[in-house]
């Protein structure tokens, strides 16, 4: 076959066209099935319930979120769309509860969802507190602001105990310039952005009345739980599997005495501090067992948490007269 005239000996053959994108499965459906069967997030809630123990409140109003995105979907693969109004629901949430009711762990669910369902585009989500986003000095706030937001994009923003962001006490906190530039981003960016602001409720409600604008900007307020002491038990029992770790006989009955002290002083942090109460535990096991250092030491023996382990906790020596 001769070489056509206007070919370059030598030279690379023109790319081939890249292949059509295969079509969008959420963005043809019209039922919730095929919606749920192109986005996957039911495997994402069946986690949700599988790894949280409790919060059934919390489970039910994500259930609930879910569902409405579900409709909206099929809402706007309909052309049903307000005149005049973005496509792009507000989504922006806010967490309250005390520390350890798994606040962060359903944000990373919800940044899931939201990314299967098409309303984010990576569904990554960038955890940060105050000193992340304000500034010492004049000038500092803003680039500090606008770099985390750059790397939030596409996903979610978890601003953890968000109340600390507005200090009316002292006149030179440039809390108020970060504010602004979070309200303006929760705005302008919401088809590409979510935003959680977390912390306790009652600093949390005080933050939204003296900050109306970021108040009105959150569509979604969840109030985490604490958990019960029979959910508290199932934590360290979980907690203890993962590390393939159990309660010896009389342990767990011992785990459950020192629960009902430790809730009642003060900085009791639910799940984190049943995961820390469980590591002194597992240290003090560590230290009986290397106590006998000539002996052959079994499975059970090197799996097993003993009451003592637990029994001598200082929950215990400061509740003795």
């Amino acid at each position: 076959m001769s070489t056509p005239l206007y070919s370059i000996p030598g030279s690379p053959a023109p790319a081939a066209a890249p292949p059509p994108a295969p079509p969008d499965p959420i963005g043809a459906a019209r039922t919730v099935n095929e919606v749920l069967a192109g986005s996957r997030i039911e495997a994402v809630m069946d986690e949700l319930d599988r790894d949280l123990v409790g919060l059934a409140p919390v489970k039910s109003r994500i259930r609930d979120i879910a569902a409405l995105l579900v409709v909206d979907k099929l809402r706007a693969n309909l052309g049903l769309v307000p005149a005049g109004r973005t496509p792009a629901p507000s989504l922006h949430m806010c967490f309250t509860g005390n520390p350890g009711t798994g606040k962060t762990t359903v944000a990373l669910r919800i940044a899931q969802i939201l990314h299967r369902l098409g309303y984010v585009r990576q569904g990554h989500v960038v955890s940060v507190t105050r000193d992340d986003l304000v500034g010492q000095y004049i000038g500092h706030t803003a680039p500090k602001t606008r770099e985390v937001l750059k790397k939030a994009m596409g996903g979610v923003l978890f601003i953890d105990e968000a109340y600390y962001l507005y200090r009316p006490e002292n006149e030179r906190d440039y809390g108020q310039e970060a504010i602004e530039i979070l309200l303006q981003a929760m705005e302008n960016h919401r088809d590409d952005l979510v935003v959680i602001l977390a912390g306790y409720k009652e600093r949390m409600d005080t933050f939204f009345r003296s900050n109306p604008g970021m108040n009105s900007r959150i569509a979604h307020h969840i109030d985490f739980p604490d958990y019960t002491p029979d959910e508290l038990l199932q934590i360290a029992e979980r907690m203890l599997a993962g590390r393939q770790y159990r309660f010896g006989e009389g342990a767990r009955a011992a785990f459950a005495q020192y629960l009902g002290r430790r809730t009642r002083q003060p900085h009791f942090a639910n799940a984190r501090s049943v995961r820390n109460a469980l590591d002194r535990a597992r240290l003090r096991a560590a230290s009986r067992l290397f106590a006998d250092r000539d002996r052959v030491l079994t499975e059970a023996e090197l799996t097993t948490i003993l009451p003592a382990d637990i029994l001598a906790s200082r929950v215990f020596a400061a509740a003795a007269p």
